[in-house]
This record gives structure tokens, sequence and C-alpha cells, in this order.
């Protein structure tokens, strides 16, 4: 009976050890699926801002050529301005 006794008592902190170490483990799986979940969503968010950034450029680009067209009309402008002034001019000369 005591060597049941010695038994139970030496059986007790081993199944102690191995709840413990299956707890560590089962926190372990625990924090490597969060960190998979995480890189999981971090490369959908590089994805979404690489996309974003692809969309950003189109624009950018279509804002460029609007300002070379701008800067092509406003010389036009200017060009005309210049001439209606010089038209004006010479009308005045020929008024007096």
């Amino acid at each position: 009976m005591a060597a049941a006794d010695q038994q139970a008592r030496y059986g007790q902190p081993a199944k102690g050890l191995l709840s413990e170490k299956v707890s560590t483990c089962t926190t372990d799986v625990i924090a490597l699926t969060k960190q998979i979940l995480k890189g999981s969503r971090s490369s959908e968010l590089l994805g979404q801002a690489a996309r974003n950034m692809v969309m950003q450029e189109d624009s950018i680009l279509h804002s460029e050529d609007s300002l070379r067209k701008m800067s092509i009309i406003t010389t036009h402008l200017q060009y005309h301005v210049e001439l209606s002034t010089n038209l004006q001019d010479q009308l005045k000369h020929l008024l007096k």
C-alpha cells in the first residue's frame, strides 16, 4: 500500500508537468497562429497599398498631362492678348 502511495505521489508531479507542458504548447500554438494571421494581414495590406499606389500613379500622370495642356493654352492666350494689344495700339494710332 505504501508503494502504491509513493507511486501516486510520484505520478502526480509528472502529470502536473505534462499538463504544464501541454498548456505551454497550446499557448505557443495560439501565439504562432496569431503571428501567421498578422503576417497574412500584413501581406494583404501591402498588396492593397500597391494597388492604391498604381491608381495614384495613373492620376498623377493624367494630372501631368492636363498641366502640360494648360501650359500650352496659356501660351496661346498670352500670344492672343499680346496680338490684340498690338492691334489696339495700331487702331488708336490710325484713329488719331
